[in-house]
């Protein structure tokens, strides 16, 4: 809000800093004023910077003032060039191409002392400019009502660069139910940028004054990074016997890539010898529980015991050993995986006790307990690493299913997918093969039923396309590699491809926030947070560490014993 006495429609001549040569749609492009040496200016005490990418220019068209979002700025014989057209520009003359985007008109509130007037501002152009009309750099005080103009509830992700300090809000209902990405190369502040998402969407409640705010939150975490930057969270994990995602949770295709293995082909023969005795131990399990059998299928998610399972396969055998081969290997791995101590979380024998432990899984993965709930990963073998990420992918989606319509609205729940490219690869790895299809599920359809999915890389080139497609908001920090970069060009809209030029150069937090959830583009600076909010950094300082006493035979038998028990 301003209080000064003159009209703000009017221009401010200080500011003026070109004419525009070019209207084509909602593009234009304007010359720089000849007199311009600097591309900075200062006015009011503030400096503004003069074609910076993500600054904003404005126009006025009588009463309405139209905003273009500044895209790029280059020689105007380069501009030339391009068009065509014999280069006529002396050495020195440049051009700014910029995007319109909105419009507004101030309006004088008189019903107030003293009168105040306030930007009336929306999204969208009706009016556009036409050439020789002069544009302008936007004061700050305008800046601050376009940035602070959104609709609905809000988080706080940080702060405009070049805006004067001014906050960046993302619309939370775009950002979680239309799916969002968070891209960055290794030491652009990824882990961090993830962090104050989520510490924004925990700390909303008590910003707002709700009382009774419990956002339901699971992250997939690979590397045991987000326990540390979370001390009230609730952990999964396979250390502690905290993570339970028994085997009986697995549908058809996930047992199949389990006992039989997607790394070859799977003949239909071995296939078919699985469905048919997991069908039987399934009716055999239901009815001990109570359940109605005729209503089981290979899919259902109901406890049967592997010694049943075992049973099954053995009793398929056909009676020539020359023709039992398939039955064999589908046998001996089952037996491998039951003594492989590393997979007790999956393997443990159900005790056919009475009570149905269904409702007591599904509690652990999405109850509204302590948020967020921190599925830890990084004690999962690589073999089961993705058949587990998409059990919890797909218990959390057919939870949203067969939810009623009152039930979803009441429980949405955001999944975290960080490291994507290591559950969701483009390399079609077979071991992968249940995840990718899991998560590009609820990348399809999670929306609609009251999931979002926030995916987190470090190589956005290495996702599948098909799941990264279906985000409409992205949070693009540093990017450094060639293919990621056009990758990342390939998936947003038309309009921001140019921003891709600028990613090598964005400073640590510094991100492009663009998409549905973004009030409008922005160059953002991710909000700070305090060494205990942060993820635990994997970073080793070499040279801190080469300063300490080498490790000594006791240690390493410590850490023997570590490694051949597997355990922490």
């Amino acid at each position: 809000m301003s209080t000064e006495p003159h009209n703000p429609n009017d221009p401010i001549e200080n500011l003026a800093i070109g004419t525009i040569i070019e209207v084509d749609g909602s593009r234009i492009v304007a010359e720089l004023n000849p007199g311009i040496t600097e591309l900075s200016r200062i006015f009011g005490g503030d400096t503004y910077p003069i074609g910076q990418f993500g600054s904003i220019v404005k126009i006025h068209f009588g009463r309405r003032i139209i905003f273009a979002f500044v895209g790029r700025l280059r020689m105007k014989a380069e501009y030339e060039l391009e068009r065509g057209v014999a280069a006529q520009a002396t050495s020195d003359e440049r051009v700014i191409e910029a995007d319109l985007f909105g419009e507004g008109e101030w309006l004088r509130d008189a019903t107030v002392t003293p009168a105040r007037w306030n930007l009336k501002f929306d999204r969208g152009v009706a009016t556009y400019p036409l050439p020789q009309q002069t544009i302008y750099l936007t004061p700050k005080r305008e800046l601050r009502f376009i940035y602070g103009h959104g609709k609905g509830p809000a988080v706080h992700l940080g702060e405009h660069v070049g805006a004067g300090g001014t906050r960046c809000y993302a619309e939370m209902n775009e950002l979680l139910g239309k799916h969002t990405a968070i891209l960055g190369s290794t030491g652009a502040g990824k882990s961090g940028t993830v962090a104050a998402v989520l510490h924004s969407l925990l700390e909303r409640g008590t910003e707002a004054g709700l009382t009774n705010w419990k956002p339901r939150i699971v992250v997939l975490d690979p590397h045991n990074e987000y326990s540390a930057a979370f001390p009230d969270h609730q952990k999964l994990s396979t250390d502690d016997g905290s993570l339970r995602l028994p085997y009986w949770l697995l549908n058809f295709t996930e047992t199949v890539a389990l006992v039989i293995g997607k790394t070859e082909f799977v003949a239909t023969s071995q296939a078919n010898i699985v469905k048919t005795a997991l069908l039987t131990a399934r009716i055999e399990g239901a009815t001990a529980l109570g359940l109605d059998p005729t209503k089981i299928t290979v899919d259902s998610p109901v406890p049967y015991k592997l010694s049943k399972l075992i049973e099954g396969i053995e009793a398929d055998k056909p009676p020539q050993a020359s023709k039992q081969d398939s039955h064999n290997s589908i046998l001996e791995k089952l037996d491998a995986l039951i003594r492989d101590a590393r997979l007790a979380f999956m393997m443990k024998e159900w005790d056919g006790a009475a009570q149905d432990p269904f409702p007591s899984i599904l509690n652990q993965i999405a109850s509204d307990g302590n948020q967020p709930r921190i599925v830890d990963l990084s004690g999962v073998p690589n073999e089961v690493a993705g058949i587990s990420s998409a059990v919890i992918a797909r218990i959390l989606f057919n939870l949203k299913v067969w939810q009623t319509a009152d039930e979803r609205q009441n429980d949405p729940v955001l999944l975290v997918c960080e490291e994507a490219h290591r559950y969701v690869p483009n390399r079609g790895e077979a071991q992968y093969e249940a995840a990718q299809e899991a998560i590009r599920r609820i990348a399809k359809e999670g929306r609609k039923y009251g999931l979002g999915l926030l995916l987190v890389s470090q190589r956005p080139s290495e996702v599948e396309a098909t799941v990264l497609s279906q985000c409409n908001s992205w949070i693009i920090l540093r990017i450094t590699n060639d293919a990621d970069r056009e990758h990342v060009r390939a998936i947003l809209p038309d309009s921001m491809a140019g921003l891709t030029k600028m990613l090598s150069g964005l400073r640590r937090q510094e991100a492009i926030f663009v998409g549905q959830a973004a009030i409008l583009p922005s160059r953002i600076l991710v909000r700070a947070l305090t060494p205990e909010q942060l993820p635990r950094s994997n970073d080793i300082d070499f040279d801190k560490g080469w300063q300490a006493p080498p490790i000594t035979e006791e240690q390493l038998g410590t850490i023997a014993k570590r490694w051949r028990y597997q355990t922490k």
